[in-house]
């Protein structure tokens, strides 16, 4: 039997391994092809890609039976989410909860990612993002005004999710960025001061198989990870 569909991307691409986990919980086959040059315009294989995505990014997915491609991490996961038996189980059972879960699917993105992001590309691309302490210390006070309301939100629930008692696409967006800050910005001491409950519940995100197929070991550190001033 032929793929659900293929996922144009780079190489360990968090915004794909959501995807993945969401997939993999209702069944489907998503193909990862890493297989081209992003970019190069003499790549026949990445021109090929630019005629379906003419804006170039990744990740893009491509459905098996040629009736969708779809780009934008966020709704490629609602997508897959829709997609198969466990479609209410990962975007709610009720009009209520699946606001909360669509409300969790954005603070992911404006608010985690997008603070995220900037010191991450100071510290591994300092040719894109040069690094600069005062900003990098903004975009970690705002990551860990974020991570804190995460915090908050675990503290008065059940700890375990974010939406109901069961594993939905609020917890693997929002897992998604903090597995990736935890090997970069979300240490002992942000972890200590502002979200003590968080590592404890990407752990138990971790114990679903197909989360912890998707996503693989949780990796922390102890001091959050600086770049070097030019």
């Amino acid at each position: 039997m032929a793929p659900f569909a293929t996922i144009y991307t780079y190489p360990n691409n968090m915004r794909v391994q959501r995807a993945q986990a969401v997939a993999k919980m209702n069944g489907l086959e998503v193909v990862e092809d890493s297989d081209f040059q992003l970019g190069n315009a003499s790549d026949a294989k990445w021109a090929s890609i630019l005629s379906k995505f003419p804006f170039g990014k990744v990740p893009a997915l491509s459905t098996s039976d040629g009736t969708l491609n779809l780009t934008e991490g966020q709704a490629i996961v609602r997508f897959l989410a829709e997609s198969g038996p466990k479609a209410d189980q990962l975007l709610g059972r009720t009009v209520v909860d699946r606001a909360r879960i669509e409300q969790w699917a954005c603070f992911a993105e404006q608010e985690l990612m997008a603070n995220l992001t900037p010191p991450m590309l100071m510290v591994y691309r300092p040719d894109l993002v040069p690094y600069a302490q005062e900003g990098y210390d903004t975009f970690a006070a705002k990551f860990e005004r974020a991570v804190k309301y995460v915090e908050t939100v675990l503290t008065k629930g059940n700890g375990k999710f974010l939406v109901g008692e069961e594993v939905t696409v609020a917890d693997v967006m929002v897992a998604g960025p903090l597995i990736l800050a935890s090997k970069l910005l979300l240490d002992a001491e942000m972890k200590k001061n502002s979200a003590p409950s968080v590592e404890g519940y990407l752990r138990g995100l971790l114990e679903v198989p197909e989360l912890k197929e998707a996503f693989g070991e949780l990796v922390t550190v102890q001091e959050r990870v600086r770049g070097k001033t030019a």
